[in-house]
């Protein structure tokens, strides 16, 4: 497989609290996590090779978190590279295939990729409180009071944008492609949001955006 441009080691990440991490425990668990991705059957197609399809995305979320915020904490930069980690164990299609369906399917693969998180973090060291708040910035709990709830969202949304709308415009029509952009653009700040407008899109999917507020 083809290895994947990462920013691993781009910064020094703070911690949530007055402890000092040790020097290798944030990469040994962006390590973790993504050894975990990489058994992802699912393929996507990114910058012209296939990659594990949550491996990929992990690595692009965590990307734009760091474009977005390059002192992110410990937390949310382990949150970024988890939040959907081994979710291809729970598949779309076990739920209904409607607006609630989503959602409870949604809630489903957070805590499975929390849980997840939470294995993987223990038996390098990290202390509870750090796992803890990684939990629960991939189960959404602190959102919308926690600030680093709402840069997870952006660099989510971003990496949706620009990785796996474009696969689906074979599937849906303008109605509901509008849809899902529009719940998309809601969930981020007006900095994704021109961010979001940088980037290059095919042209069906250009032209809805510029109807977004």
């Amino acid at each position: 497989m083809k290895s994947v441009p990462s920013r691993e080691g781009a910064t020094r990440a703070p911690t949530i609290d007055d402890r000092t991490p040790t020097p290798s425990r944030l990469p040994r668990a962006i390590e973790a996590f993504d050894r975990a991705n990489a058994l992802d059957p699912r393929r996507q197609r990114f910058e012209g090779a296939d990659h594990p399809r949550e491996l990929i995305f992990a690595r692009r979320v965590y990307d734009w978190l760091l474009r977005l915020e390059p002192s992110a904490s410990e937390a949310v930069q382990l949150a970024a590279r988890g939040h959907t980690l081994r979710r291809w164990e729970i598949p779309r299609d076990r739920y209904p295939n409607d607006t609630a369906g989503y959602h409870a399917w949604r809630d489903a693969t957070a805590a499975h990729s929390a849980q997840a998180a939470d294995t993987l973090l223990r038996p390098i060291g990290c202390p509870d409180e750090l796992i803890r708040s990684v939990h629960q910035l991939i189960t959404r709990e602190t959102v919308p009071s926690n600030p680093e709830a709402q840069l997870l969202e952006d660099a989510d949304c971003l990496a949706f944008l620009e990785l796996k709308l474009i696969d689906y415009l074979d599937r849906w029509n303008d109605e509901k492609l509008t849809r899902i952009l529009h719940g998309t653009w809601m969930k981020m700040s007006d900095r994704a949001r021109a961010l979001a407008r940088q980037m290059p899109h095919a042209p069906r999917i250009g032209s809805l955006l510029e109807r977004l507020p």
